[in-house]
């Protein structure tokens, strides 16, 4: 992989990161406005229909929430790893590079 190429990965890690963070931390917000949604715009069920609605979607910001942080925070690692990989292969490179030069 190319350097720009690591940097979108960690770029996108970090926004993966971001939005996992908020989801995973006002899971009980999101969650109760798109029950309250569902509720009003379909109108059917009682008080218990609700709850089940609302549990249900409140878990479901949770779960996404906390895949996308890890995804994100193993994207971040995984590309800053194989960055400073790609740039002691490139000062290697350099190095030998130059060591052929003064050869000759």
């Amino acid at each position: 992989m190319s350097k720009d190429n690591l940097t979108l990965v960690i770029i996108l890690g970090i926004l993966s990161t971001m939005a996992g963070f908020i989801m995973f931390f006002f899971n009980v917000y999101f969650g109760t406005a798109t029950a309250e949604a569902q509720f009003f715009n379909n109108g059917i069920g009682g008080p218990e229909y609700y709850n089940v609605i609302l549990k249900g979607y409140i878990n479901t910001y949770l779960v996404g929430g906390s895949i996308l942080f890890v995804m994100g925070v193993l994207a971040i690692v995984l590309g800053y790893h194989q960055l400073q990989l790609k740039k002691v292969s490139d000062s290697h490179l350099d190095e030998s590079i130059q060591d052929r030069e003064e050869e000759m």
